[in-house]
């Protein structure tokens, strides 16, 4: 059974982002497509997978609100902040795989990678 999910780390100041808002979006050829919004809780982690089953096959952003994260957290950025949504595109191509798809995000920086 495949399943997608995500977690963030604010490296920031060494912890989960916990109240992180997330938006899963389709894209197709006809347009984007919202299939969830979530937000992360204490551990920094979505409640539940954002899809299980047989995974559609195909392209998908994960917008990540980064930018009300650390506003929230009285951390002083500039208007427009540097980072606000961070965006990370990906593909599944494997129906029954686990994609894991974490965030490492600062004020000024973020990175991914394919987890397990």
């Amino acid at each position: 059974m495949g399943r997608l999910s995500t977690h963030i780390l604010d490296t920031h100041s060494g912890r989960p982002a916990d109240g992180v808002a997330i938006d899963l979006v389709a894209m197709q050829p006809a347009g984007e497509r919202a299939l969830k919004n979530v937000r992360t809780n204490a551990d920094g982690r979505t409640d539940e997978p954002l899809m299980t089953g047989d995974l559609p096959l195909g392209v998908y952003e994960l917008r990540f609100h980064i930018g009300d994260y650390f506003r929230s957290r009285c951390i002083e950025l500039p208007e427009p902040a540097f980072l606000d949504v961070a965006v990370v595109r990906f593909g599944i191509a494997e129906p029954g795989g686990h994609y894991h798809v974490p965030l490492l995000a600062t004020p000024w920086s973020y990175s991914t990678y394919r987890g397990s």
